[in-house]
């Protein structure tokens, strides 16, 4: 019967466990969090601070590829005029500010 129970000298041989399963997870984490999780939370956050600096008149790029001038500014929405016409959209859906000098800030110049 005292064969079946743990001794101590069983548990010292955790320290293996420790540097070879544990810390390449913890490593490789942390890696994940500085490539990937990091970069997007501050693009959102630059993404945020843009849509709360909109304001009347400025020239806007919705995320169905809309070109419009901004016309009214709410809290949680706006109108844009498209020419012809006017729409209204939730300001979320704004991907980029759009001046006709330059491109728009998020794209990616390509030369060839």
């Amino acid at each position: 019967m005292l064969d079946s129970i743990p001794t101590l000298t069983a548990a010292a041989g955790g320290s293996n466990l420790l540097t070879g399963i544990i810390l390449p997870f913890g490593a490789m984490a942390l890696i994940m969090y500085f490539l990937l999780i990091r970069p997007q939370q501050q693009q959102r956050k630059k993404h945020q601070e843009m849509i709360a600096n909109i304001k009347k008149n400025d020239m806007i790029i919705t995320s169905g590829g809309l070109i419009g001038k901004v016309v009214k500014v709410d809290e949680k929405e706006m109108r844009i005029n498209l020419g012809d016409t006017e729409v209204r959209i939730v300001r979320s859906m704004v991907v980029d500010l759009f001046n006709k000098d330059t491109t728009p800030a998020n794209t990616n110049d390509k030369k060839g």
